[in-house]
């Protein structure tokens, strides 16, 4: 499995986690959006400092060679599902604490 493989999985299985495991739909609501709209630039950022600097460097075989910033699109795709799960496990947990007062 190469790294486009892990990626497209991961984007796939934030989206199903999001949306049908825990059903918290953050997809659909304009927060989530507006907040990734903001972690975004520094993504990019962050992945064009170190794939330039080649701090991090990706084997031509194992990505598919799209990049934005300097890095392969994987990165996009990976840091969404990071940033989707995290987001949704917070507030998945942020209503069961509330129930239990």
């Amino acid at each position: 499995m190469v790294y486009t493989d892990i990626a497209i999985l991961a984007f796939l299985f934030s989206i199903f986690f999001d949306l049908f495991l825990i059903k918290t739909k953050l997809l659909m609501r304009a927060a989530f959006w507006t907040s990734y709209a903001i972690i975004l630039p520094f993504q990019l950022i962050t992945n064009w400092w170190l794939t330039s600097r080649n701090i991090v460097m990706y084997k031509p075989d194992a990505i598919n060679g799209i990049r934005i910033a300097s890095a392969p699109i994987e990165d996009l795709l990976f840091g969404f599902a990071l940033i989707l799960c995290v987001m949704a496990m917070w507030v998945f947990w942020g209503k069961k604490d509330i129930q239990k007062r």
